[in-house]
């Protein structure tokens, strides 16, 4: 089921709960040492992006075009170690690569970077996985590449661990527990 963005109310329970700051994946530390200007715009928060039909519109096709046009490859395969994260230049990649092309194109459609946030998730066999958060008035939006369906956070199965800072691209916050919707929970 394909949600329509005019549907979905205005919500706090729609937005993910942060805390403080955390640990940077280790992946997106080396990405910022190889690409210095990614890491470290210090962005004025200015609130939540306003959803528009023309917004999404443009997420919708922003994540199933990337979906598309990269071929999914493990990082092992690709350069023989874990965790590279790279715009995806050959046209393969792994989940990050797809996040970060997403943001890019996003960016430079005029989306703010402040609402435009890595974010680290488990799905649900465990396997750490990425996706982009983008944040709007009307909820946390995410872009994946195992779907072209653009989802509220609440209607995806992960469980939600940290993501980019809302006010610097170097920086991460830590996601609540409460982020954790029922179909994404794990009893231990």
């Amino acid at each position: 089921m394909a949600i329509v963005w005019s549907a979905v109310p205005a919500s706090a329970d729609n937005l993910m709960t942060i805390g403080g700051l955390t640990s940077q994946p280790i992946g997106h530390y080396e990405f910022c040492k190889a690409n210095p200007g990614e890491c470290s715009v210090r962005i004025r928060d200015t609130g939540p992006e306003r959803m528009t039909k023309a917004l999404w519109e443009k997420l919708v096709s922003v994540n199933s075009t990337i979906n598309r046009a990269i071929k999914p490859m493990n990082d092992i395969d690709i350069y023989g170690q874990e965790e590279v994260w790279t715009f995806p230049s050959t046209g393969v990649g792994d989940c990050e690569d797809y996040v970060l092309e997403k943001r890019r194109a996003l960016s430079r459609s005029g989306v703010s970077l402040s609402n435009l946030l890595i974010t680290v998730v488990r799905k649900p066999d465990g396997e750490g996985h990425a996706v982009l958060t983008v944040r709007t008035d009307r909820g946390d939006f995410v872009l994946d590449n195992l779907t072209d369906a653009v989802k509220l956070w609440t209607a995806t199965n992960y469980r939600y661990l940290k993501r980019q800072a809302s006010n610097n691209t170097g920086h991460w916050v830590s996601l609540r527990a409460d982020n954790a919707p029922v179909v994404g929970a794990v009893s231990q």
